[in-house]
């Protein structure tokens, strides 16, 4: 070989060992590293936000937002936290409303959650699927058909993807959590996951206030509504003879009303009225900003009076800032703070979030036309099927939440253990927190806690928000594989 070519071959090996280098540096997290959010108290741990590309040819690229654990964050376990809608945020929902690190306050400031799961665990909040918060396709024909199969395919490419990232964690524990529609997103997931093969460490899951099956979901909501005296006995019992609250769903789904139904409905609404009262937290009083995220935008889509959590935001009279329960301070108006706070274009920056063909980030999207048959899809079998499997299954509810009331959850874990012939290992007794305040009550079927079901004591659908402390000590108990009440 002559020494023209041998300095040829020379460059073409350094090219490929500086391409080798190149993709290395891009497949680390540095990039997504977050300096500081503005307004942010200072803290030990870590932060990283960005994007995941989960599918090449529609460049759909999914967004997400790490918190490291406030301490041992090598050791803890790694948490997917998945809200529901289906089409809304986990940034705004689970980070920065419930149990992440921060809270935003009425000053545009960040202050910090004492409540945050990150004490616990490494945590890792995910807008799914694409067109959800900062999450987008560039092709938006993606947004005409999305459906539950997609998005667990795009949150398991999501999840290896990210851990090619931070191959920390690929060996660390995993735990996958989310509440409301995430009752599909996580179990679907899960089984997945297992299906699959993957060679992720899944321990087990938890959803809370979960959408399991449809007509025991939402046929409860009509006995919770009299059992805590929001309707009438009268309206109970017609709405039970003419057209009862599955049925009113189902039929509002679909958007074509039967006249009995639609008596039924007006009924509810003249005595459970929505721009007053909030169906997912029942002894809440309401955020009176004027400033308020207007939910009519939201309404216009069927699922958004179902299924979206953020739909109790609503404009009102001007009035002064109240708190639902004074012994937790929960801010009625956290989430309108949330909104402002994620749309600031100095956090979107920080945060290394795009706004991809909108023009700004939403708790809820509407741009999604999500298969609404899905909806009748029952995922309570795929959690039989991951306890059957091994993986450990948490079910908890808020019980002050009418939209998927604890009674039809309840029942549904209960008839799951019996068709698995697991035995009652805990029988339902109430559980306590640090201070020996009861709060909850809870159930355990089968040996090392296969199936748990829990309720929170004073808790809404967004449990987190409503009862922090709680919710982190039921948090802390599932990560551990504990029962809550000996």
């Amino acid at each position: 070989m002559g020494f023209h070519q041998l300095w040829i071959v020379m460059l073409l090996i350094a090219a490929t060992i500086l391409v080798v280098i190149c993709r290395t540096i891009e497949s680390t997290p540095e990039e997504d590293k977050i300096v500081k959010l503005p307004g942010q108290p200072e803290v030990s741990f870590q932060q990283y936000a960005g994007y995941v590309t989960v599918d090449e040819t529609q460049q759909r690229k999914l967004f997400y937002y790490f918190v490291e654990a406030e301490t041992n964050s090598t050791s803890k376990p790694l948490v997917l936290w998945l809200n529901g809608g289906p089409g809304c945020s986990s940034v705004g929902g689970g980070a920065f409303t419930e149990h992440g690190p921060f809270k935003p306050n009425v000053a545009g400031y960040l202050v910090k959650n004492d409540y945050s799961w990150n004490k616990e665990a490494n945590m890792i909040y995910l807008e799914s699927p694409a067109g959800v918060g900062f999450s987008y396709s560039t092709d938006s024909s993606f947004y005409n058909s999305v459906n539950d199969t997609i998005t667990a395919h795009d949150n398991l490419v999501f999840l290896q993807q990210w851990l090619l990232k931070f191959p920390q964690y690929k060996n660390r524990d995993l735990f996958i959590a989310g509440e409301s529609y995430a009752g599909h997103y996580v179990p679907q997931l899960a089984q997945l996951i297992v299906e699959s093969e993957s060679n992720l460490s899944l321990r087990a899951i938890a959803i809370g206030n979960p959408t399991l099956e449809f007509d025991t979901d939402f046929n409860a909501e009509g006995q919770f509504y009299w059992s805590h005296g929001l309707i009438s006995e009268d309206t109970y019992n017609f709405a039970n003879a003419a057209c009862n609250t599955s049925r009113l769903r189902r039929q509002a789904v679909s958007r074509d009303f039967s006249e009995s139904c639609k008596i039924v409905a007006a009924l509810i609404h003249a005595q459970v009225p929505e721009k007053d009262f909030d169906t997912y937290d029942v002894t809440a009083d309401s955020c009176l900003s004027k400033a308020a995220t207007n939910v009519a935008a939201l309404k216009q889509q069927s699922w958004a009076t179902i299924f979206h959590p953020f739909s109790s935001l609503r404009s009102n009279q001007a009035g002064a800032r109240r708190y639902a329960r004074v012994e937790e301070s929960t801010d009625l108006c956290i989430q309108d703070e949330m909104n402002k706070y994620l749309n600031r274009k100095d956090v979107q920056q920080a945060m290394h979030a795009q706004l991809v063909a909108i023009s700004n980030w939403t708790a809820c999207t509407h741009r999604i036309k999500y298969d609404e048959s899905n909806l009748e899809n029952p995922t309570i079998g795929v959690v039989g099927s991951l306890v059957g499997s091994g993986i450990r299954v948490l079910v908890y509810s808020g019980d002050q939440d009418a939209a998927i009331p604890f009674i039809g959850t309840r029942s549904l874990v209960n008839r799951l253990s019996k068709q698995l012939g697991l035995n009652t290992t805990l029988p339902y007794k109430p559980w306590f927190d640090d201070e020996q305040q009861v709060g909850g009550w809870t159930q355990v079927y089968g040996e090392n806690n296969k199936l748990s079901y829990a309720t929170i004591r004073g808790a809404s659908h967004m449990a987190p928000l409503s009862s922090p402390k709680r919710s982190l000590t039921l948090f802390a108990a599932f990560l551990a594989g504990k029962p809550l009440a000996a």
